[in-house]
């Protein structure tokens, strides 16, 4: 009796001892230091959105040695939580991110690079062909479909183009719409397809990946009109991030590999893909001038004139 005392208190003692360690390690590899606090723009859904960037939140503690938080917003409320420096650094749209440059000061450190144009993407203006619409001067008297009211590509290029071309929007389209909840690109495609809408405020992006996934026919759809391409969607730091860490988590953004895997909840996974990307481009700045320039023309933050 008296041996198996002495066994189930030495067995007591490592376990102790175990889990002293695993906490000294745990502090050690946060370094003390309170969490990274990242915000992500909301793509699709809330729940889309946790599982497409948690690897890249996973990946990022890792190589960092320090926790990093996912906080998720709604593209509006972005803005709020910059104000009150309740995050740190932030993926976000490339109209959100000149708002970040504009009135917080903050730095671009890469974009994403997808699709045809790389880091860069365009946004179009689409119609099906036996709508018999052609031209930008056949959207007149029409009904449109817009992306999100902050959207560059489902809703800025498009009504930039169209300001361009001497139609308003407001006057000269029977009436447009932006859908309610979440999918609201994919939401463009299926109201132009399905006949609820004459003309849709598509991103090329969008429009390309339902192509290839056989969702609507190509050879169906007249593409009217589609911008110049722009910075895609951005990865930056608010100004009050130290220099060093901005660099390094720039180091680690832009050097990221297709074939990274971090873990999440037990399972490996391929950062990259998970994220639906191919990488990232550095951020130039002066390549977000026509950006400006397009918000500017459409009265939009951070240039709202009233």
């Amino acid at each position: 009796m008296k041996r198996i005392l002495q066994v189930v208190f030495a067995l007591a003692l490592i376990s102790l001892q175990s889990c002293g360690n695993g906490q000294d390690k745990k502090t050690s590899a946060d370094n003390g230091k309170p969490p990274l606090r990242f915000c992500f723009m909301i793509c699709d859904s809330r729940e889309l959105s946790t599982a497409r960037f948690a690897p890249f939140v996973s990946y990022l503690s890792e190589k960092l040695g320090r926790k990093v938080e996912m906080i998720l917003k709604n593209t509006f409320e972005v803005e709020d939580l910059a104000k009150k420096k309740d995050f740190d650094f932030f993926h976000v749209n490339s109209v959100v991110a000149v708002v970040m440059k504009e009135r917080y000061k903050a730095d671009f450190l890469g974009v994403d690079v997808q699709g045809r144009y790389g880091h860069m993407a365009t946004g179009t203006l689409i119609a099906r062909k036996d709508s018999g619409i052609k031209t930008m001067n056949d959207i007149k008297g029409k009904t449109l479909v817009f992306g999100p009211a902050l959207a560059p590509f489902g809703y800025m290029a498009q009504y930039s183009m169209m300001l361009e071309n001497g139609i308003d929007p407001e006057t000269d389209l029977l009436r447009y719409d932006i859908p309610p909840g979440a999918l609201k690109h994919d939401k463009i495609m299926y109201g132009v397809e399905f006949g609820k809408y004459d003309v849709g405020a598509a991103p090329r992006i969008d429009f390309d990946r339902l192509v290839a996934g056989d969702v609507i026919n190509k050879d169906d759809y007249n593409i009217i009109a589609e911008s110049k391409p722009m910075p895609y969607c951005t990865v930056g730091a608010l100004a009050h991030v130290d220099p060093a860490l901005k660099q390094q988590v720039k180091d680690l953004v832009l050097h990221l590999k297709k074939d990274e895997t971090a873990l999440v909840d037990g399972e490996v996974l391929k950062v990259l893909k998970r994220m639906g990307l191919d990488g990232f481009a550095p951020a130039v700045d002066s390549e977000y001038d026509i950006i400006r320039e397009k918000l500017k023309l459409c009265n939009m933050a951070p240039y709202t004139k009233y």
